[in-house]
């Protein structure tokens, strides 16, 4: 379910539903990530199983350098008082529109609600394939200037315009 936040008054412009106790962390990160215009907060399984292990999501799959870019990155465990999240995400994160949070989920974002969306369902899609592909051995990983092809043509070449 989405709220709608007035981000000045930090009132619900639609009240019949009270806001995430997470919109704390959600208002820093709007206002210390400016280029960022929607925040998905999940604990979506496979992904939140990284996460309770404290490991990033490596770089194994064109999918991940497709969106990500760079593997996703793990932040370790920080309290849910006051700015530690939003910091800690701001010091942890790389290019990937999405970290995993020690023993707590995933957030994820974009440019658009949307796009923060489809980077959510997309941490949980490539966390699914990883999970498994880890139980047969150590996935390869795809060096940083192939990802960097993967990722160019699929943010500005690829699909429908």
């Amino acid at each position: 379910m989405i709220r709608i936040v007035d981000l000045h008054t930090k009132e619900a412009v639609d009240s019949r539903l009270r806001p995430s106790v997470d919109l704390p962390h959600h208002l820093f990160l709007y206002r210390n990530m400016p280029e960022v215009g929607g925040i998905i907060h999940t604990h979506s399984n496979y992904a939140t199983a990284f996460a309770a292990v404290g490991k990033t999501i490596p770089l194994c799959l064109t999918a991940i350098a497709d969106e990500f870019g760079a593997e996703i990155p793990y932040c370790p465990y920080v309290d849910n008082e006051g700015d530690h999240i939003g910091q800690a995400i701001l010091k942890h994160r790389n290019r990937a529109p999405a970290i995993l949070l020690g023993s707590h989920g995933v957030f994820a974002w974009g440019a658009t609600p949307r796009a923060a969306l489809k980077a959510a369902v997309m941490t949980e899609d490539v966390a699914k394939t990883v999970f498994p592909a880890m139980q047969l051995g150590q996935p390869a990983a795809i060096p940083s200037e192939e990802a960097e092809k993967w990722y160019d043509r699929y943010h500005h070449r690829y699909g429908q315009q």
